[in-house]
Parts: C-alpha cells; structure tokens; sequence
C-alpha cells in the first residue's frame, strides 16, 4: 500500500481570515486527509483565538470536494457520546461520507478541568475512554426506529435515535489514538486505523532510532492484540501524527529530509503520515514553500 499524506490545521484563524482558505489549499494540494485538534483550547494558543473543531470541519466540508475530513482527536474530557454522535452522523452527511473520527483517551490539560471537574486519574481516563468509543460505535451503528438504551459507568442513553445512520456503513471510520495495552485493544476491536505520536518520553532528549524502535515496539503490540481476537493487523491504517517525536520539525526542513523520514517509518507499516499545518512563530512553524512541495512531490517519491 502506498504511504499518504495527511495535514491537520489547527483552528486558530478566523474562517475568512485564512482559514477557509487553508482548508482549500489542502485540498488542491492533495492530502488525503484534513484533520483538526477537538480541543477547547491548547497549550500555547490557550490565550489566542481557536475555535470548534465541528463547526471547523462543516464549513470544511462545504468548502472542499474530494478531501477526506476529520478530528486528530476527540476524547471524552467534554464531550458525551449521545449528542456528539448526532454531530458526527450530520458531519458525516454534509461531507458526503468523507468523515473520519480519531478519538482517544485525551491529556491533563486544560480539556481535562475546564467544566469544573478534578483531572480524572488514568485509570479512570482509561475505563471512560473504553466506554466513550463502545458507546459512539453503537449509537453509530444502529440506527433502528426502536432507538438505543444504555447503562454504563460512565454514559447513559436512553432510547437515542440516530436514524438515517451514518453516509459510511456500517459507520464512519474510528481512528483510535493508543500507546498503552487497553487503547491498543480498543483500537484492534473498534479502529478501522490507529494513531501514535511516538513515545513521548523521547521527545526532549531522545534519538530517532530511540523513536523508531519505541514505535515498532508499538506496532507490534498492536498486532498481537489483533491477534488475540483473531484480526488480521494489515486491515488496520496506521497513521503517524508528526512533531512530537525527537525528529520534531527536521523532516520539513527539506523533502529530501521528509522522504528519509517517512520512508523510515513507513518501513514499519505505517499507512499514513500527517503533518502539521505550518503555523509562523509556534512549534509548527515551517517553510510553507518546503511544505507545499513535500506535499505535492513526496507521494511519488514514497509510492
């Protein structure tokens, strides 16, 4: 399979002040995918603008054709799987089945307290991740008249109807964000892709071979959970969400640069590698030539 690209563009930009068009220039680039962060707010740019990661994604959506669309991820710290699955099916529907769902278990942040609650322990983060994505794959999958009644630790519904369903079928794709052994099941179980960053204990004063081999650690852990419920791991996307491995940004320094990255990790199966949106004065800031021309002639060279 060949490697794609994907960007995610960070909603930090009024929509007619450069973020309608970032969007479209993703698309006449040709990523594969266009994802965006489903925070509140986050870490650097918790004092600047940053705005929702739906309405983001139906304005996307009406602004773009072929580009497929999605969150790089939801997780339970404020949202419910019960109105969060209308959005998604109605996201679903605008974009003409080009939505993709990546969700995981989320952090510490600012996400973790902003309703008011005490920082959730892991493994209680855990134990609701594992309810929140049992919980959307249902309220997604069965759309019957009857509705869906659901009793949980955590969530509750009661008679939630989600008719007509998803564009995609049985649902819209899960891309499950995991490190650890119960993400890792729950990506092998409900994913139709998983995501890594990396290990993060290697960012500040890690090598890229430290990161190669965390990772391939990773992927191998995934494929045994696979196994374990008789799924063949190659069915499974696995998709690389750079900038937070000790590369950091030397891989948009140059494509030369880009393609002995990608090509590294797509050695270890990796079907997809997403790139941040270049953003001047942050973490993320790049060469928006470099990055255009990544874009546009790497895929050849990784094919």
């Amino acid at each position: 399979m060949s490697l794609r690209l994907s960007t995610v563009i960070l909603p930090y930009r009024r929509w007619h002040e450069g973020g309608r068009s970032a969007w479209q220039r993703a698309e006449q680039l040709g990523f594969h995918t266009a994802y965006t962060y489903d925070h509140l707010s986050w870490r650097s740019f918790r004092d600047g603008p940053w705005f929702g990661a739906v309405p983001t994604l139906t304005a996307a959506a009406a602004v773009t054709e072929r580009m497929r669309l999605g969150t790089l991820v939801t997780s339970p710290n404020f949202r419910h799987p019960v109105p969060f699955a209308k959005e998604l099916i109605s996201l679903d529907d605008i974009s003409s089945g080009r939505l993709t769902l990546g969700v995981g278990a989320g952090g510490n942040g600012f996400d973790a307290t902003v309703l008011g609650q005490e920082p959730w322990t892991p493994r209680e983060r855990a134990d609701r991740f594992a309810e929140f994505v049992q919980l959307l794959d249902q309220l997604l999958t069965e759309d019957g008249k009857e509705g869906l009644s659901y009793e949980g630790d955590f969530y509750s519904a009661h008679e939630a109807r989600n008719i007509p369903g998803c564009v995609q079928r049985p649902r819209l794709p899960f891309a499950v964000a995991a490190t650890g052994p119960r993400g890792l099941r729950l990506a092998a179980r409900y994913g139709q892709a998983w995501v890594t960053t990396g290990d993060p204990r290697l960012y500040e004063n890690g090598t890229s071979e430290q990161s190669i081999q965390a990772i391939r650690g990773q992927a191998e852990k995934l494929a045994d959970a696979c196994s374990e419920i008789g799924r063949d791991v190659t069915g499974l996307d696995k998709v690389l969400l750079t900038g937070f491995t000790p590369d950091r940004g030397r891989p948009l320094e140059s494509l030369d640069a880009f393609v002995d990255f990608a090509g590294r990790h797509g050695e270890l199966g990796f079907t997809e590698i997403v790139l941040h949106w270049p953003i001047p004065d942050s973490d993320f800031a790049a060469d928006e030539k470099v990055f255009e021309q990544i874009a546009m002639e790497a895929p050849a060279q990784l094919g």
